[in-house]
């Protein structure tokens, strides 16, 4: 938690960051191709190129034969134009040679078939002849350009991902759990529940993965599985930076993490949380659906909000955009363009919560094969006058005009909890609603009240530091160790307000369940204890009143039992109509609230505004403007620096309380301005 304004430099660039994933190993043969990339680059305004991601073939096309010829004169042409190069290491896909010569570096699926050589990150993270081959290719690499000016940072490999059950994998599999047990079988039983279902193990041997064919119903199993595959992926990638660490230490590391793309939620596959702390630096690739049909354009950009802010949150740090899009992409169910002014808007967003990047994939449109058509600065027509690459130039500009920017976060008095392996656990829970557990979505909903209202938010993990905000809000934490919940409780006792829901607190971290209910703990705070779940189908109606006002209710609602807590809201109908829906207890220094059922938005909206102003909780600038409009800052020592966006198809007018600077035009404005559709002004705000 920032208390203070000072600059963190994560590279050490001093100018944002503009370009991307740049693959000239696919142009060999077109000299000409390389030549117009280097004046194409200059046309663009870009800057910094992420090279070799996908590049092993070439790089070796015959095992123990190197050509690094192509990527020296990469090098020396990105450097000759004042360029950096952020390297990658090519694990992401490895070259066909090796997977005919040593098959055991490909995947065996869940159903126990290996696979095929293809794709990408079709490798297993346990093999010794992979993992002995990435970590020669990264000493070469790291021998050959760690003293070059231009290398900047390394990329290792991309956007890791997936598992596999090969036999390695068992073994390894086995020795994990073995450690994390204590090489005791019967802790190992309690902790899966072996009885049930006869599923008692009675030799370290008969531990296996979970599989479509086999055993996936043992809960303990499944989360146990899941955490196995994050650790055994970041040892992986440890593996892979062993020779980075040793011969270029001053050079930062980072790999991309991702979102998965149609409801944009964070990355599920993998604890980012965990992975985070091995990192220097945060990155993500974000590829949101702008102007899709289900939402609106300022609902979606709360989403990429409340994204980078948890990656920023990670490290407390500004972070990297390591891809994104110029224009469309080519995996959505619709590939829409990005409407003029959008490019440029939803830049400057990501630059607004963290980012002291902005760069794509691609820099040139690859001419065949599945990426043929996503998006990138240079098109199939290499013209620099189409409106992408104008766009693209435009962004380049403005960023160059935000150097002061680089390296300034903001702190926050409110957070919100993201748990991976809380939102594991509860999607294998076979109960509540399949499709209505919507777990990050939840989270999603309760942080776009505070984002609606311009007032910062982190979005923390359970790991870190509760101490330093006034408000905590830990929606549907359905799995919560005995430690999360005595953190929780010194939290509210040393002065804390804590926001608890529905669906929280119902099993430990073996995913087993609290016996005689509610922990005694969370009774304690909250002074209530939750007795029964309702979920409710679709067209079920029901409501609440709170504070006078009704709000609907959907797909859940807690049956409360009230001890020592106050009751703040009602159901309406069903059972349990007049009883408790929404309640507060004061504990010792702090308070609690219990909110039961999922209500409307606009239930969020009026709650979380008594929490604004019981709590003196401030925006981040004293902007006002109507809905949809977003006001985000990056603080330094000496000034503010304001971002205003306007994420509505509609001009807006907004108004400033003093004299700002516009930074990109230089003017001084204040009062009243007009924002036109998908405008984004930023302006300097001076502390003296």
């Amino acid at each position: 938690m920032m208390s203070k304004h000072e600059k963190t430099y994560v590279t050490n660039a001093n100018f944002m960051l503009h370009g991307g994933d740049y693959n000239p190993d696919q142009w060999l043969d077109r000299p000409d191709i390389l030549s117009d990339d280097v004046k194409l680059m200059k046309l663009s305004h870009t800057n910094t190129f992420s090279v070799g991601i996908f590049a092993w073939a070439a790089l070796e096309p015959e095992e123990g034969v190197y050509n690094f010829e192509w990527l020296d004169e990469i090098f020396e042409n990105i450097h000759g134009i004042g360029g950096k190069v952020i390297l990658a290491t090519p694990s992401g896909a490895r070259p066909a040679w090796m997977s005919q010569k040593y098959p055991e570096v490909l995947r065996v699926n869940g159903a126990r078939v290996k696979q095929l050589h293809g794709g990408r990150h079709n490798h297993c993270f346990t093999s010794e002849v992979y993992r002995e081959k990435t970590q020669e290719m990264n000493r070469l690499l790291a021998e050959r350009y760690g003293n070059h000016p231009g290398l900047l940072m390394w990329h290792i490999s991309n956007e890791y991902g997936g598992e596999c059950h090969c036999e390695k994998c068992q073994t390894a599999f086995r020795a994990w759990v073995k450690e994390k047990y204590n090489n005791d079988l019967k802790a190992l039983n309690d902790a899966w529940w072996g009885p049930f279902w006869s599923h008692t193990i009675t030799d370290w041997s008969q531990v296996e993965s979970p599989s479509p064919i086999g055993e996936n119903m043992v809960h303990g199993l499944n989360l146990d599985w899941r955490r196995f595959v994050t650790d055994q992926t970041i040892s992986f990638y440890k593996n892979e930076i062993v020779p980075l660490r040793e011969l270029t230490p001053s050079i930062p590391i980072t790999t991309n993490f991702m979102a998965d793309t149609h409801d944009l939620i964070p990355f599920q596959a993998l604890d980012y949380s965990k992975f985070a702390k091995h990192l220097d630096v945060i990155s993500w690739d974000a590829y949101p659906a702008w102007h899709n049909d289900w939402e609106s354009t300022a609902s979606l950009a709360s989403k990429v909000a409340f994204i980078n802010d948890l990656y920023r949150s990670l490290k407390q740090q500004p972070f990297l955009l390591m891809e994104s899009t110029p224009s469309g992409v080519n995996w959505h169910d619709v590939n829409k363009a990005k409407r003029p002014g959008m490019h440029l808007l939803s830049s400057m967003q990501m630059i607004a919560h963290g980012s002291d990047s902005i760069l794509y994939f691609q820099w040139r449109k690859s001419r065949g094969s599945s990426e043929k058509f996503h998006g990138a600065v240079v098109d199939h027509d290499n013209s620099s006058e189409n409106r992408v690459f104008q766009e693209v130039a435009k962004v380049g500009q403005t960023l160059e005009k935000l150097n002061d920017v680089i390296g300034t976060n903001r702190p926050a008095d409110v957070a919100v909890l993201y748990d991976w392996e809380s939102n594991w656990a509860l999607n294998d829970a076979q109960g509540f609603g399949k499709k209505t557990k919507l777990y990050p979505q939840t989270l999603q909903q309760h942080y776009k009240a505070f984002w609606e209202k311009d007032i910062p938010v982190d979005v923390i993990t359970k790991e870190q530091d509760f101490s330093s905000y006034k408000l905590l809000i830990v929606p549907m934490l359905y799995l919560v160790s005995e430690e999360t919940i005595a953190r929780l409780k010194t939290f509210v006792a040393d002065g804390g307000t804590l926001v608890m829901t529905y669906i929280s607190g119902f099993v430990n971290e073996y995913d087993l369940t609290y016996l005689g209910g509610w922990h005694k703990d969370l009774q304690e705070i909250f002074g209530v204890k939750p007795v029964e779940t309702d979920t409710l189908y679709p067209k079920d109606q029901n409501s609440v009143t709170y504070n006078g006002k009704t709000y609907q209710l959907k797909d859940y609602a807690t049956v409360i039992k009230v001890d020592t807590a106050n009751v703040d809201g009602i159901y309406v109908d069903d059972f349990y109509a007049n009883t408790p829906a929404v309640t507060s207890h004061q504990f010792e220094a702090g308070k609690a609230y219990y909110i039961g059922g999922r209500f409307e938005h606009a239930f969020q909206q009026d709650f979380y505004q008594g929490l604004i102003s019981d709590l003196s909780l401030e925006p981040v600038a004293s902007v006002e403007h109507g809905e949809g409009v977003s006001v985000q800052i990056r603080q330094a020592p000496e000034s503010d620096y304001l971002f205003v966006m306007n994420f509505t198809e509609e001009n807006q007018l907004v108004r400033f309380d003093s004299v700002v600077k516009d930074l990109i035009t230089g003017e001084e404005i204040s009062g009243e301005v007009k924002l036109e559709k998908y405008e984004v002004r930023i302006v300097e705000k001076s502390k003296s």
